[in-house]
């Protein structure tokens, strides 16, 4: 029974299957529970009905949704297969397409099956915290990761086109360029992207128009700058981030996310310096790891479920640690206790709303580990200190 049990947990083909149940069954649960609950889709349809009508995307249509959009015309494009299906199809398969690009990039990574189980068992709990809200963050993940292992394979148009989506969806896939020194064909890899970033500011244009397509990128862009400015309040649900956990803590919403970003991007960039360590598989990962999470950690924008691009940073750092220390688990035990279960009911109410949301404190685990990771990239010998199943 204990050999089922540990083959059961062990093999990521199961844990991939209780992926694809709780993308289905979060995205049905939301569409019975009306238009309402599944919101995120109703704005995600209409960018591509929208851009069929010439209609301003980052207008506020109240007939059809509340809230607004914050992602790029290509999206249109993505979201499209799904947009003409009926709701109840199209929500599901939209959220299983998002899981299938996640496992996809868990596949990618070049761990032993085992490890790759362990990580998505670990990730689980963030991942139903962003299949529930039907965003398109788990899919980022995905591209985040796949961008980086295929530079590793030398796969250099395809780290282009996992890039290229990422941005021009959701701005965030441009810190895929994170593992651009460790391209080998770089000329290759800039080819690939600048076609990529050519097809997908003209694609549109093809069910809209030439005039429509450039005013939409200036309204992205103007849109981007309001909502910059709206998460940075201490009552929000977003700037779950370094710079809300500070502001929150302080209590003064007026604290610049440059002042924050003047710290933060030095201390990103510093392990470059290192670059006999570029030829260390285990280099390139820990350096992924940093990327996935100072995403999340210095935006303004990042929310609950964004976590689930930082979590797997926590896990890609801890899986590679060739011995696992005291402190090394506490940390991990931390991030799964105050990140990753902070919104479920292992938390009282009270505790929630008065400390978890309050001060922004999801935030708080990742910084942790964040800094731990700089301070690793900085000073451990990455030929020997480290195990990587290549």
């Amino acid at each position: 029974m204990k050999t089922k049990f540990l083959n059961f947990i062990s093999n990521p083909k199961y844990i991939g299957i209780i992926y694809i149940i709780v993308s289905v069954a979060s995205a049905l649960s939301k569409y019975k529970r009306g238009p309402s609950a599944y919101n995120n889709y109703l704005i995600f349809k209409n960018v591509f009905f929208n851009t069929l009508k010439e209609r301003n995307l980052y207008a506020h249509y109240p007939d059809l949704y509340f809230d607004c959009n914050h992602y790029g015309i290509i999206f249109s494009a993505l979201i499209a297969p799904f947009a003409i299906m009926p709701d109840w199809m199209g929500i599901t398969l939209w959220n299983v397409a998002n899981t299938l690009v996640f496992i996809v990039a868990v596949k990618s990574l070049p761990f032993a099956s085992k490890n790759k189980a362990f990580f998505l068992w670990l990730c689980l709990q963030e991942f139903i915290t962003a299949s529930v809200s039907l965003q398109f963050n788990v899919a980022l993940t995905g591209l985040l990761i796949l961008s980086a292992t295929y530079i590793y394979k030398e796969k250099e148009v395809k780290s282009a086109l996992a890039i290229a989506i990422g941005v021009f969806v959701k701005i965030y896939g441009i810190v895929g360029l994170s593992a651009f020194f460790f391209i080998k064909n770089k000329l290759k890899f800039i080819l690939a992207l600048g076609v990529f970033c050519i097809l997908f500011f003209i694609i549109p244009m093809a069910y809209s128009s030439p005039h429509f397509g450039v005013q939409a990128y200036i309204d992205w862009f103007t849109e981007l700058k309001l909502k910059n400015g709206h998460n940075q309040v201490l009552d929000s649900y977003q700037d779950i981030s370094v710079m809300g956990l500070v502001r929150r803590l302080l209590q003064d919403a007026n604290i610049s996310n440059l002042t924050f970003l003047a710290v933060g991007l030095p201390l990103f960039a510093l392990p470059y310096i290192r670059i006999k360590q570029y030829q260390h598989l285990a280099f390139k990962l820990l350096i992924l790891a940093s990327t996935l999470l100072f995403t999340v950690l210095f935006s303004s924008g990042s929310e609950s479920p964004t976590y689930i691009i930082a979590v797997p940073g926590v896990m890609i750092w801890f899986l590679i640690q060739k011995e696992k220390k005291p402190i090394d688990i506490a940390l991990l035990v931390f991030v799964l206790l105050l990140t990753c279960f902070s919104n479920s009911d292992l938390f009282p109410k009270f505790i929630k709303e008065n400390y978890i949301f309050k001060y922004s404190l999801k935030a708080l685990p990742c910084t942790v580990v964040w800094l731990r990771i700089i301070y690793e990239l900085m000073t451990r010998n990455f030929e020997t200190d480290y195990k990587v199943t290549s």
